[in-house]
């Protein structure tokens, strides 16, 4: 086990440097293009591949950091950036996630990779979960998953909406989708899917227009009689009624197909919200040392200071938070205070508040495009509803921190 330290080691230095080094000179300049066009940016998604960013080997390199603390450096500089070009880029690593925590080691070794593909092949992957009905009620899926015996498939149907890369044909897209195998058991009987590329049956239904990280797709996945392998049911056969039968007599599960992957994800999430909240801090701190008003810097007056004191604070707060957070989970400590959810939490929300007062330190400046704070202020605000809203994450605490199941 590691022991706990807010002192990065030489390589954990190192590659911070590096990402940020290729957000400052590729992501940051080319986020204001992205934002208006709304598009992946796969430019910047080609550029990271040849570097070795977006990669499995990277993915698996960050992840098996025994501190934890390798990828949410890298989530923080990336947004640092810009957000939306940035969850273009790690978008995948949703779908991978999802695949590490519910597949075999087989399942794992071959589909991983498939989710990424080569410099000069990109692929990418979708994690599918929420519907138009079950958002932070994953209970109340829809979506069904049913087993072809003769033919040894699963024909999945239903609507997934608010995916990250969902139904993108461009490239080829690995989907691992979440249905209902017995919707009377709820959550617990619930499967993951793998949909390869190109799967008939799987379609993209609306892309959505959304307020901040537009340079991320985000659409419905529509799943019409849509057949897959028996082997890419994640886990396996064997393992999913030997499950089933243990919730059908009223015994609790240990994971569930779509908490296992929230679960590990949060607290990188908060630490994306944390890069954006630095950049609106260093950018705002900047401008209140050049900008002059009544003669003087306007750093100089009280409330302006204080603001940048209060950001910095918060900031540093946030960063502990997700720190803990992501050590506990990459050296097996048991969440036994919602900690996972205090730091994507926390994070959210000091993004929302940090980008909402570098706008109040530039003024009419900060109101328009020609300064990117008004950007990222719209780009923080989703850090507060995806991956569980603030509300849901205030449950959870509540729950773990009074044993009640509070409704």
């Amino acid at each position: 086990m590691s022991d706990f330290s807010l002192d990065l080691n030489d390589d954990q230095q190192q590659m911070q440097k590096w990402v940020h080094d290729f957000a400052s000179d590729v992501v940051r300049p080319a986020g204001p293009e992205w934002d208006q066009r709304e598009e992946t940016p796969w430019p910047i998604i080609e550029e990271a591949a040849k570097i070795g960013l977006y990669s499995w080997e990277f993915i698996a390199n960050a992840f098996s950091d025994p501190t934890g603390l390798t990828f949410p450096i890298v989530s923080e500089e990336l947004c640092w950036g810009d957000a939306g070009i940035a969850l273009s880029i790690f978008g995948t690593t949703l779908g991978v996630s999802g695949i590490v925590g519910n597949g075999t080691p087989e399942q794992i070794a071959e589909w991983v990779p498939e989710c990424f593909g080569t410099p000069d092949d990109i692929h990418i992957a979708s994690f599918a979960v929420s519907e138009p009905d079950a958002g932070s009620d994953v209970s109340s899926l829809r979506t069904r998953a049913v087993y072809d015996e003769a033919k040894d498939e699963w024909v999945l149907n239903g609507t997934k909406t608010w995916i990250t890369n969902g139904g993108i044909d461009k490239v080829p897209n690995v989907h691992v989708v979440v249905a209902s195998v017995e919707p009377e058991l709820k959550a617990r009987g619930h499967a993951s899917f793998i949909v390869p590329p190109g799967t008939p049956g799987l379609s993209q239904g609306q892309k959505f227009s959304k307020m901040g990280i537009r340079a991320s797709h985000t659409a419905e996945v529509v799943l019409n009689d849509c057949r897959v392998p028996g082997n890419c049911l994640l886990g396996g056969k064997e393992k999913l009624d030997a499950r089933l039968a243990r919730a059908r007599e009223g015994q609790s599960s240990r994971v569930q197909a779509a908490m296992s992957t929230f679960e590990t994800s949060r607290p990188l999430v908060g630490a994306q919200a944390l890069g954006i909240a630095r950049a609106a801090y260093e950018y705002s701190l900047e401008y209140a040392k050049e900008r002059r008003a009544f003669g003087r810097a306007i750093i100089e007056n009280q409330a302006i200071a204080f603001k940048l004191a209060d950001m910095r604070m918060h900031i540093d707060a946030a960063r502990l938070l997700v720190w803990r957070a992501c050590w506990m989970g990459a050296n097996g400590k048991q969440f036994t205070a919602g900690e996972g959810s205090m730091s994507k939490l926390y994070a959210g929300e000091v993004a929302v508040k940090a980008t909402e007062e570098a706008i109040q330190i530039l003024g009419g400046a900060g109101y328009v495009k020609d300064h990117p704070v008004e950007q990222w202020h719209r780009d923080s605000k989703i850090y507060t509803i995806f991956e569980g809203t603030s509300e849901i994450q205030r449950l959870v605490v509540a729950r773990a921190i009074s044993g009640v199941h509070i409704p």
